[in-house]
């Protein structure tokens, strides 16, 4: 039991002196722990207090850095604005000389109008005294009159009026029948110095066509290019275009010949593109014909529109502008008949314009008024009715188609415009020279030769040349064989001769030709 009790003492000692060592242990270690945790804090702390020491000087240095610039910014804006100060102040000193120079110039002028004012002052009060003595003088004379006529000036003044009203009278009816014999005298010299006066303001160039154009070349070894291998190149070109080609001993040129002025246009292009480009064979002529064509309608164009741009003419259809354009390439009695209508419309419209008349109107119905010597077709219809139907369909105004309608005398005249736009053509085609008879019924007869032959079954194009002493026909070789191709010449030759009165003889050539085209792909 003792021993029981003993070993259990020793235990609980045992245990309570662990607990001891556990406690000091624990003591220990705190206050250790704690010495150490001051020592680092201190160090933290000096070394806070070390870096914040550094980060005060920086920003103390920043802060004199700052103060430095932005003393140095206000001290430049500062000397900006003295700088402008003082220049104002010298513009304000300079005006301020400038003021005062004025107030003595002004001063000064002041003075001399006050010497001038003083000058005119006396010499009014001198005019005064002498308009005094001269009324003085005046009453006098009069007073001496009176007695010396025994009229009072009253009496006097009443029987000078009388005796000038039977004067006047006397003369003022001779004056009357003076005005009235001279208003007979000119009223037709007013009416023809208008005329005069419209033809005179619009100074057009008399311009004559020709039934030939002269190709020039560089040299005369083209002519032989141009003719070809036996004559291939030259007729291929003349069946392309219509137009007679003359190649002749005349050096570096060729002549076109040819009564339609836009074959020959278009021949001339067409052989100057060739030339050019060297390359002369049957298939590219008529490449190049083709293309010229087309190149010259849109000349036609361009032409129409420049013209109603000159002439301040806007809202025309676009058919009639190209007929406009077509009008270069046309002539009336040998006179250019562009050149002819420009002419009318500027005599239309001054002559208007005298008169007191639309003045624009005037000038639209001279422009159009031989649109029917241009159309596409030409059907028998003479060209003013044509010209009339023409503008109503494009919906021209009924005045102006009145005016192209009657300017012949072909419909009766319902407007004043109408006889304005005939005397206006009349006095175009009067100019000397203008005009020439022979060339348009030369051109007639050559156009009645294409079309007589244009009639026959088969047929594709007719071309007269050589001035019309030849008539080349070019049928279709499908439809037409070697053998109707003879006879066919002779019925033409024999129609000519029964339809047509003409100089000398008519050369009839038939042309009938095959090709095989195909292409390689």
């Amino acid at each position: 039991m003792m021993t029981l009790i003993i070993g259990t003492l020793s235990n609980g000692l045992l245990i309570v002196l662990c607990i001891s060592v556990l406690v000091l242990g624990f003591g220990a270690s705190f206050f250790i722990w704690q010495f150490a945790l001051r020592n680092k804090s201190r160090k933290i702390v000096s070394e806070a207090e070390a870096e914040a020491e550094v980060i005060r000087k920086e920003k103390i240095l920043q802060a004199k850095e700052r103060f430095l610039q932005l003393k140095t910014e206000h001290e430049k804006v500062i000397n900006e604005k003295n700088s402008r100060i003082g220049q104002a102040e010298s513009r304000i000193a300079q005006k301020e000389q400038s003021l005062s120079q004025k107030i003595e110039e002004a001063q000064r002028k002041k003075n001399e109008a006050d010497a001038i004012r003083g000058n005119l002052t006396s010499q009014l009060e001198l005019v005064d005294k002498k308009s005094e003595e001269l009324e003085r003088l005046h009453r006098q004379q009069v007073e001496q009159l009176e007695a010396i006529s025994g009229f009072s000036a009253e009496e006097a003044k009443n029987h000078l009026i009388e005796s000038l009203k039977e004067e006047a009278k006397t003369g003022a009816m001779s004056y009357v029948n003076e005005i009235l014999d001279e208003a007979k005298m000119t009223a037709n010299k007013e009416a023809k110095r208008i005329v005069v006066q419209t033809i005179q303001r619009v100074a057009a160039e008399n311009a004559i066509e020709n039934a030939v154009t002269v190709f020039h070349i560089e040299s005369d070894e083209m002519k032989g290019r141009i003719i070809g291998r036996e004559g291939r190149n030259i007729r291929a070109l003349e069946a392309a275009t219509g137009v007679e080609i003359i190649v002749d001993d005349t050096p570096e040129a060729i002549v076109l010949s040819a009564f339609d002025p836009i074959r020959r246009e278009v021949a001339r292009l067409a052989l100057h593109q060739l030339v050019t480009d060297g390359r002369i064979h049957p298939a590219r002529i008529e490449e190049m014909v083709e293309k010229t064509r087309k190149q010259v309608e849109e000349e036609i164009l361009e032409v129409g529109k420049r013209t109603t741009i000159d002439l301040g003419i806007h809202g025309l259809h676009p058919e009639l502008i190209r007929l406009i354009g077509k009008m270069k390439y046309r002539s009336s009695y040998g006179q250019n008949l562009l050149m002819h209508s420009r002419e009318v419309a500027n005599l239309c419209s001054i002559m208007a314009a005298e008169l007191g008349l639309n003045a624009k109107l005037a000038k639209r119905a001279g422009l159009l008024h031989d649109i029917g010597k241009v159309p596409d077709d030409e059907p028998e219809l003479p060209h003013a009715i044509l010209g009339m139907k023409m503008a109503e369909k494009y919906k021209e105004k009924p005045e102006i188609c009145n005016a192209i309608g009657s300017h012949h005398d072909e419909t009766e005249m319902t407007t004043l415009i109408a006889p304005i736009v005939q005397v206006c053509d009349a006095i175009s085609g009067a100019r000397p020279g203008a005009r020439r008879e022979v060339v348009e019924s030369y051109i007639k007869r050559l156009k009645e030769l294409e079309s007589l032959a244009l009639q026959y079954p088969g047929v594709m194009k007719t071309y007269a040349i050589q001035a019309g002493r030849e008539l080349r026909v070019i049928v279709g070789a499908e439809k037409v064989t070697d053998k109707e191709a003879e006879g066919l010449s002779f019925e033409i030759a024999r129609k000519i001769q029964n339809e047509m009165t003409y100089p000398g003889q008519i050369k009839i050539t038939v042309i009938r030709e095959t090709r095989a085209v195909n292409y390689a792909k």
